[in-house]
């Protein structure tokens, strides 16, 4: 699975790069189906000796044809933290490989004393990417 190779590369050094990454507080997990054709990172809180805590944040790819379809799930990652998430991993879909440190705006939050959704509500992003059609 040639596009998880890639963007999990670009994943690990932007967001969880030790210096300067996205995501200091977040650990990196990736399950790799026994055939290769599912990969699923998972994104976890950093506990205690940088071990994986309560999962937040959910990237499935999965071969369809000579594409890979790439679904996101925000699980409990503050929205501000999804939304840059998306942001960052349309841009690599989109065949860029820097690190942007450009944070997206998000939709306003609910008025003062209404509480908002939870972020695990939010509904699964999904699209095809395919690394030949560059």
């Amino acid at each position: 699975m040639d596009t998880y190779v890639a963007m999990g590369g670009i994943i690990k050094r932007c967001w969880f790069n030790p210096v300067d990454g996205v995501l200091p507080k977040y650990v990196y997990r990736a399950d790799v189906s026994p055939s290769g054709s599912k990969v699923q990172i998972s994104v976890h809180n950093k506990i205690e000796l940088g071990r994986a805590g309560g999962m937040t944040y959910l990237i499935d790819f999965r071969e369809s044809g000579a594409s890979t379809v790439i679904t996101t799930k925000n699980l409990k990652m503050p929205p501000e933290l999804a939304a840059k998430m998306e942001f960052d991993i349309n841009r690599w879909k989109g065949g860029a490989t820097d690190c942007s440190k450009v944070m997206p705006a998000v939709a306003a939050s609910a008025p003062q004393g209404e509480a908002s959704p939870p972020a695990a509500s939010s509904p699964p992003s999904s699209s095809s990417y395919n690394p030949l059609a560059r």
